[in-house]
């Protein structure tokens, strides 16, 4: 049998490894600033570009794709080589996936906190960023699948299906999620609206969480706590059912992120019944995980590594129980909305995402340097302060969840609600928000300990950046079935087929909840009475999307008498026909905005925005001057309408030759509102003679952002009258 020698690839895995630092400290201290932003909220004194609104996406994209995605390829390009016993098909090919990833990143880390955005949940970069996003993960699936191709070693190791599952439906899912057409360089609008949309987003939105921070890790879970215990897997035949059973089911659980929401509720259901089937197969992962490690369990108490993937393991068992949960309705119907997701969201970023990579690195590091661990004991310091750190955080963001839902719901003998006035929920909740701010700073600190750890432990060994290795050629075997081969065997050695197999999985879900409801109109009730947003209110949409107001505000009134008590009538699906994207929401920091229009005054929503305390005393929202400040540039907006009817809004030409003067007109009668308060009007007039006094240039009233704002606020929830809805409802039905 030939031996043939060969080197293995180390470079482009310590390249991967420092970004997964680099970014995992960037990311999670701009999570840190935006937690003492709860308890300072005018913390970076009206700064726009740090504002929380703009800085909240930029903390989720840091953490999701720039920290985890790059432990992700870390992870992947290190085993994938191994397992194949070859190098990586093109070094080029890797290269130019790890240097775009971090281009993608830095036009991330600049376009999100300037305000491009989509506001799309886990999306929210704009088109161009998204083509390039498309690229470079297809460079990474060809320098995957064309290494796969090359392999000396036949049999596909349980890891490689993970990164094919991963590496397909990432692809899939961020395609149809993007669709998006142009307004210019850096704005767009979703292809889908309303419902549709909503259904599209939490399609990706969920399965992003499940192929690209499970299934991946899943993959690197499946070889490294092996190699680290030294141990095979528990069991060849449960990884087998863990993977079919989770691919295909995952891909339909999404809809239980919307459920008493306008989503038909055939889709609902579907979303709730998957949901709780995936229990098993998340369950079966964890076990195959954690039995592993049995017989080493005296190794586990001294070897921080596997310490790290221990805890990695149990939260990923604590978080996969808790969102099958979640998507009961009864208990939805209490967390939705509430600090309890964003515990249970943390738990599964900060144990399973968070240690799985924290302990493949303290694996790795010490093996590609051939040298030892720095420090054991600055490990195990690590693990402690990091473990102690998780748990200061998400304890009390349970416990501020279930604060929040009750005194939501709580009403008193009289039928009216004991906490009518949200600010009485948020500032119960205060001392909890300090406790996750000390949680988080833990966990910060941990990483930078390990990141000590990890700079010493490389300068005192030796880089072995192409790693010398030999395998067997591999020999050429019939592509049918030999004796005593079962199916799964054969399908082993045959990616082609592998492949193809796991996306019909991964497409049947989708394809049966989607297509119906964007094809079957009656999915859809319209209504007659709601029409498109003048220019000036789409206008004030954008700029609503681009402040990220969505991030801590719902347009989404669920039918529960707590919520229609609150806020007004409960929200129809053919309310949000014109809405490109959906601003339903997924958090409630403050209280959810879809009957706003007309409950305030035009001077009540300027001065809100200028300074929220005057109006609102104890608010934790941050203040937005420059909206009061900046002119608001208009220049677009016909190119906007005629992008909106592309996307089916209705307007028409002459709504579109007029839209300058409509907005004149609507903006003038805003400003018109605005000076009936006196001190307004004294304000306003003292300004514009100051500046008339020093040459300077005046904006009017009427030419500024918080007008458009203005427009936008006071139409939310208008177009129809509560008492006729479901009779107009029933007439368009018919």
């Amino acid at each position: 049998m030939e031996i043939q020698q060969f080197h293995y690839d180390n470079k482009i895995v310590q390249k991967f490894l420092y970004a997964t630092m680099l970014w995992g400290v960037v990311g999670m201290l701009v999570g840190l600033l935006l937690a003492f932003m709860f308890l300072f909220p005018n913390i970076t004194d009206g700064i726009s570009w740090l504002s929380f609104g703009r800085l909240r996406p930029l903390h989720t994209n840091a953490v999701i794709f720039a920290f985890v995605g790059n432990a992700i390829f870390a992870g992947v390009y290190y085993s994938t080589q191994r397992l194949l016993k070859t190098r990586m098909f093109s070094d080029a090919l890797s290269n130019i996936n790890f240097w775009g990833w971090q281009l993608i990143i830095v036009a991330a880390a600049i376009t999100l906190p300037l305000g491009y955005t989509t506001s799309k949940e886990y999306a929210e970069l704009e088109w161009p960023i998204d083509l390039a996003i498309a690229v470079i993960w297809v460079v990474f699936g060809w320098n995957l699948i064309a290494t796969i191709l090359k392999r000396r070693q036949r049999h596909l190791y349980v890891a490689i299906w993970f990164y094919l599952a991963t590496f397909v439906t990432v692809a899939v899912l961020h395609i149809f999620n993007s669709l998006e057409l142009p307004v210019s360089a850096l704005k767009s609008y979703s292809v889908y609206a309303g419902v549709q949309d909503a259904l599209v987003q939490w399609w990706y939105g969920h399965n992003a969480v499940a192929f690209f921070l499970t299934t991946p890790f899943l993959g690197l879970m499946y070889y490294f706590v092996p190699k680290a215990a030294n141990r095979p897997i528990y069991s060849y035949r449960l990884s087998i059912v863990h993977f079919w059973s989770l691919i295909f089911i995952y891909i339909w659980a999404g809809p239980h992120h919307l459920l008493y929401s306008s989503l038909p509720d055939w889709a609902q259901n579907l979303g709730v019944v998957f949901s709780i089937m995936l229990i098993a197969p998340s369950w079966g992962g964890m076990i195959n995980g954690l039995l592993t490690l049995r017989g080493v369990w005296d190794k586990v108490r001294s070897d921080a590594t596997l310490k790290f993937m221990v805890v990695a393991i149990t939260g990923y068992g604590m978080a996969t129980f808790e969102g099958p949960m979640l998507s009961l309705k009864n208990v939805n119907a209490i967390a939705h909305f509430s600090d309890w997701i964003i515990a249970h969201v943390h738990v599964g970023a900060l144990a399973w995402n968070g240690f799985l990579t924290f302990g493949m690195i303290y694996w790795l590091v010490p093996k590609m340097f051939k040298t030892t661990l720095h420090s054991k004991s600055l490990a195990n310091l690590h693990f402690w302060i990091g473990t102690l750190g998780i748990i200061l955080y998400a304890l009390p963001m349970y416990v501020a969840g279930f604060t929040q839902a009750l005194m939501w719901k709580e009403f008193n003998p009289d039928g009216s609600l004991v906490y009518g006035n949200f600010l009485e929920t948020v500032t119960q909740i205060i001392p909890m928000y300090w406790m996750r701010a000390i949680g988080g700073t833990m966990f910060i600190v941990g990483m930078l300990i390990m990141i000590y750890n990890v700079i010493v432990t490389i300068r005192k060994g030796s880089s072995v950046e192409d790693e010398l290795a030999e395998a067997p050629a591999l020999a050429r075997v019939s592509k049918r079935r030999v004796a005593g081969e079962t199916f799964h065997n054969w399908l082993e050695r045959r990616p082609v087929q592998l492949t193809i197999l796991a996306t019909i999985a991964i497409l049947i879900g989708g394809i049966i909840q989607i297509v119906p409801t964007i094809l079957v109109k009656s999915n859809i009730p319209t209504i007659t009475s709601v029409k498109p947003y003048t220019p000036l209110e789409l206008e004030g949409r954008d700029l609503y999307i681009r402040e990220g107001c969505v991030g801590c505000h719902s347009q989404m009134i669920r039918p529960f008498r707590s919520e229609v008590e609150r806020y007004g009538e409960y929200a129809k699906a053919g309310e949000f026909v014109y809405d490109h994207p959906f601003l339903w929401g997924s958090k409630r920091t403050g209280p959810d905005l879809l009957r706003i229009g007309g409950k305030y005054s035009d001077n009540w929503h300027l001065n809100h925005m200028y300074d929220p305390q005057s109006t609102s005393s104890g608010s934790i929202m941050p203040a937005y001057q420059w909206l009061v400040r900046n002119e608001h540039d208009r220049s677009d907006v016909q190119s906007k309408m005629e992008v909106m009817v592309k996307l089916g809004v209705p307007y028409t030409e002459e709504d579109i030759a007029n839209a300058q003067q409509s907005m004149a007109e609507q903006a003038k009668a805003i400003e018109k509102n605005l000076y009936t308060d006196p001190e307004f009007a004294k304000t306003y007039e003292a300004d514009k003679k100051y500046a008339a006094d020093n040459g300077e240039d005046f904006v009017e009233m009427r030419n500024r952002e918080i007008v458009a704002l203005i427009a936008y606020l006071q139409r939310l929830g208008t177009d129809i009258k509560m008492q006729d809805t479901e009779e107009l409802i029933s007439q368009n039905q018919e």
